[in-house]
């Protein structure tokens, strides 16, 4: 069968892998044939963003600790930093989330000393607006990022958010540009990406509308916006709010039916968990990831005509993660929603990547939901940082795929999970790059191998391949302070000719790269 999000490759020789991992002698047998003239789509460097909300310990004691012996002279975390440049994050969402719909962007804009101390009601604590508008976009600018800024159309108006985009964008001439001169930023940082709003499908959002009312509101907004800057892109508020019940299908038609001529994405947002300790249920929740994005394309069609504008709009995975341990009705304070993640974490990190990789045609834009502390890949104390689990699937598809997504077949046995249908035993996506093929595999089994035969088209493979594993002693396996369990173990091996076999271990995330000639 042909599958946009199943694919693997192998290579000439097995991994070194550690006793015990895949100990049993006979492996699944999968049979997997690339095309380099198989092209999904272009892979945008943005599916591997991450997002940093004023909520618990992300920005305050993660990103930015003023006086901490760990921060430079601009309060930012220098090791936190170090972190996010070594993730390769692309793309940078801000400042939030459900904060950003009760937030006055002049509150955090000034002298830190006599900016106002603010209630902060989406997360029970008191913003103290020390970290604002110029500390993102220099934190961003200082680490090449491209910024995203998500202005609140909650209890906001249409002026605070056009004047936003004058302050950040407009050269001279205006108060605002005036304005953000006297607060020392004489060039406009030029922010590209606007956010309309914030989960606003959501009851539990600051300013909750109905689909209506938000595709109104938000198209006078997007005038407005696009007016002061004819440049920015726009990404309007999808649908978030996938409980039972929820009618997240016409939420986004009517929304569309407002913003189709003046937004470039539909923003969505998803979290999984895995409350059943069900392993291999878990690992097949990217089955109902690739549904909702067909159908949320489908829809995106829909409201176009079925033609091909010159202007299409494009999914934006803005908030994504495993979250369900931190969560509930008490998850308010400072240090809240701190999800310590394993290695099966990992994993469905890994497939959920792979999907948006196979669906590069229609996802442009990823921000995993968060960048630190908050449900996040990097980890902070006041003496120090550790990386979890997640944190090395997203570096290693951040550094290395990239390019063009290629259509992939595979043959491989499948299982039948309890929630998401048939799930092959097999994840797999594949990139290619001037000439270097990319191929992420998770085998999803919790204690098989599967042994891939891996055929090329009208090529062959060449010369050296990087091969990165990502696995652990067992599937709860954690990292924490002094402690690395999972983590990446890297090698090489050498290939040639059109054929190849390999043989994944058995609960693991691997990645191989190498040239196709």
């Amino acid at each position: 069968m042909i599958s946009r999000r199943d694919f693997a490759l192998s290579l000439a020789a097995p991994l070194a892998i550690p006793v015990g991992l895949h100990a049993q002698a006979k492996a699944i047998q999968a049979r997997i044939k690339i095309d380099a003239d198989r092209r999904i789509g272009d892979i945008d460097p943005k599916l591997y963003g991450n997002f940093a909300e004023h909520l618990g310990r992300c920005i305050e004691g993660g990103i930015f600790e003023e006086g901490s012996p760990l921060a430079d002279k601009n309060g930012y975390r220098k090791d936190v930093m170090k972190a996010v440049k070594d993730l390769d994050v692309t793309f940078l969402r801000w400042p939030g989330g459900n904060f950003s719909s009760n937030y006055n962007w002049k509150d955090g804009i000034g002298p830190r000393d006599q900016r106002p101390a603010r209630l902060e009601m989406a997360w029970g604590t008191v913003e103290s607006n020390r970290f604002g508008t110029h500390e993102f976009l220099d934190y961003t600018e200082a680490l090449g990022i491209e910024p995203y800024v998500c202005a609140n159309l909650g209890t906001g108006t249409w002026t605070e958010a056009q004047q936003w985009v004058e302050y950040c964008n407009v050269a001279d001439g205006t108060a605002m540009t005036k304005l953000r001169r006297q607060n020392g930023r004489e060039k406009p940082w030029k922010v590209q990406y606007w956010g309309l709003g914030n989960e606003m499908d959501g009851p539990w959002q600051m300013g909750h509308r109905t689909a209506e009312d938000y595709g109104k509101f938000a198209l006078e907004a997007a005038k407005l916006m696009k007016w002061t800057d004819p440049n920015v892109k726009l990404i309007a508020a999808g649908s978030s709010n996938f409980r039972e019940g929820s009618d997240w299908v016409g939420w986004n038609r009517e929304v569309l039916a407002y913003l189709k001529d003046h937004i470039e994405y539909l923003s969505l947002h998803t979290y999984v968990g895995n409350a059943a300790n069900d392993y291999h249920d878990f690992v097949a929740v990217s089955n109902q990831l690739d549904d909702r994005i067909r159908t949320a394309a489908g829809i995106i069609r829909a409201a176009q005509g079925g033609l091909s504008p010159k202007n299409p709009i494009y999914i934006a995975f803005d908030e994504y993660n495993v979250w369900y341990r931190a969560r509930g009705n008490s998850q308010r304070g400072r240090k809240i929603l701190e999800e310590h993640y394993n290695l099966e974490d990992a994993l469905v990190i890994a497939t959920m990547l792979n999907t948006f990789v196979n669906n590069a045609d229609t996802v442009k834009i990823a921000n995993m939901a968060q960048i630190v502390n908050v449900i996040a890949p990097i980890f902070t104390n006041e003496k120090g940082m550790f990386l979890q689990t997640i944190f090395h699937p997203l570096q290693l598809f951040a550094k290395n795929t990239r390019g063009a997504a290629l259509q992939t077949f595979l043959d491989c046995p499948t299982y039948e999970s309890k929630s998401f249908g048939k799930a092959t035993w097999l994840d797999v996506s594949t990139s290619l790059n001037n000439g270097v093929v990319t191929m992420n595999v998770v085998n999803r089994h919790l204690d098989q191998d599967v042994e891939a035969e891996i055929e090329i088209q009208d090529g062959a493979f060449k010369g050296k391949f990087e091969v990165a594993v990502v696995t652990g002693p067992d599937i709860k396996a954690e990292n924490d302070f002094g402690k690395t369990t999972v983590q990446t173990a890297t090698t090489s091996v050498t290939a040639s000719g059109s054929k190849l076999r390999h043989r994944f271990p058995p609960h693991s995330y691997t990645m191989l790269k190498g040239s196709i000639a």
